[in-house]
């Protein structure tokens, strides 16, 4: 089984030495081995469950249904129900999301477009140019 440093970990998934204790402290993380010396050891699931975290959370999830789903699934099979619907939940988060965005860029694109037609020579000096 391959084991992690903090350090490698932080760089496998993107997430700050400080963003691992804090996870770790409220329960996002659970059962973090330890070495000889007292420094956190990572395996293989823990990194993969970051990556399922990372993606939560940059998908918009707030922290405390992060560690709600964190809950639900050290429940084991029985909480697959609720996971799903959580999930199904975020899932329509993000897609209130992505149509919000979608409108505040049609917004941007407008003001782009005036910006370039303010920017644009009269017509009569194009045809001059040419």
């Amino acid at each position: 089984m391959e084991l992690f440093t903090p350090g490698q970990v932080a760089e496998k998934t993107g997430f700050s030495l400080d963003t691992l204790r804090y996870y770790e402290r409220i329960g996002l993380l659970d059962d973090i081995a330890r070495n000889p010396g007292g420094q956190r050891v990572f395996t293989g699931d823990d990194v993969a469950w970051l990556r399922i975290l990372r993606c939560l959370r940059d998908t918009g999830m707030p922290i405390q249904r992060m560690v709600r789903y964190a809950e639900l699934a050290r429940g084991g099979d029985e909480t697959v129900a609720e996971r799903l619907e959580l999930l199904r939940e975020h899932d329509r988060d993000i897609d209130d999301k992505i149509e919000h965005l979608r409108v505040e860029q049609d917004h941007i694109r407008a003001k782009i477009a005036h910006y370039q037609r303010e920017m644009a020579p009269p017509l009569e000096t194009q045809a001059t140019r040419t």
